[in-house]
């Protein structure tokens, strides 16, 4: 059996980790992946903090290359990194696995179980100031991070964005830590900057690859409710009736007054701003056309 707590044998996985300025994050990334997975890889978007002198403590494995958007570098990633593994683990730099996660994918590897499969979900614990998110639906939110290589890749979306796998496809029960403890007005900014890319999508009709299925796996059943039911109701009024489901109904109210700030900002008040954002560009259109 493996001891995974002095882990002396490796799984066969690439991790890639995206940078920019993560100086506060990103050793505890490290350390959650550095000494049981096979390499470790940084694709570093030009910091100009303490970032990549704090990786190289961990891994030499280190590029850079310019950001236009997650998309575009995950999958520029996928394709030109030297990955010997087949298996690839795509995490973020504020993110780290669970003791749970990794004794789980022992597991796997010992069953032999991931060559059965292509894919493997994995939920997020959200931490915001501390508090585990854990009411209002936030949890659990799966997203697929670990895959094939050769059968994975991001769809091309400006917000976001999902891993597509072409395969079998297995939801696991540990989960990746996500801290996003940070300043408010960073917070909201990301926010900010999110909403115009959704809204852009939204008016475009881009929808992105992952076709939406209420009896598919979590992205797609997400991707279903978002587009047939929240997708179908009234510009301005559907963030009220969102917040008031999620907050009360779902039972946000929960999680104290650090869940109240983020079930607002993100549940709220970010998706009010993407009806703003939506009804600027229509309203711009109209305009153009008179």
């Amino acid at each position: 059996m493996i001891e995974t707590e002095n882990v002396k044998e490796k799984l066969p996985i690439s991790v890639i980790i995206l940078t920019y300025n993560e100086e506060d994050n990103i050793e505890k990334c490290l350390k959650s992946v550095y000494s049981w997975t096979d390499e470790v890889f940084i694709v570093d978007s030009f910091s100009t903090d303490k970032t990549l002198e704090i990786v190289k403590k961990y891994t030499d494995k280190i590029y850079q290359h310019e950001f236009t958007n997650y998309s575009e570098q995950r999958n520029w990633a996928q394709k030109n990194l030297p990955l010997k593994n087949e298996l690839v683990f795509h995490i973020d730099a504020d993110e780290w696995v669970t003791d749970g996660l990794k004794k789980e994918l022992f597991k796997i590897f010992q069953k032999g179980e991931f060559k059965r499969y292509d894919g493997f979900l994995i939920s997020r614990k959200t931490i915001f100031y501390g508090k585990w998110i854990k009411h209002g639906g936030h949890f659990p939110r799966y997203h697929l991070r670990i895959f094939k290589k050769h059968k994975g890749r991001c769809e091309k979306r400006e917000y976001d964005q999902h891993f597509i796998v072409e395969g079998n496809i297995k939801k696991l029960k540990s989960v990746i830590v996500n801290d996003l403890t940070q300043e408010i007005s960073e917070f909201i900014k990301k926010h900010l900057k999110w909403a115009k890319f959704e809204a852009e999508t939204i008016v475009r009709e881009k929808q992105g690859e992952i076709v939406p299925s209420f009896k598919g796996n979590p992205v797609q059943k997400m991707r279903w409710l978002r587009k047939n039911i929240y997708g179908k109701m009234p510009l301005f009024i559907r963030p009220f009736l969102y917040f008031f489901y999620r907050y009360f109904i779902r039972l946000g109210f929960l999680d104290g007054v650090e869940g109240l700030i983020f079930h607002f900002i993100q549940g709220f008040w970010f998706r009010f701003m993407v009806d703003v954002k939506i009804w600027e560009m229509k309203k711009a259109k109209i305009e153009l056309k008179c």
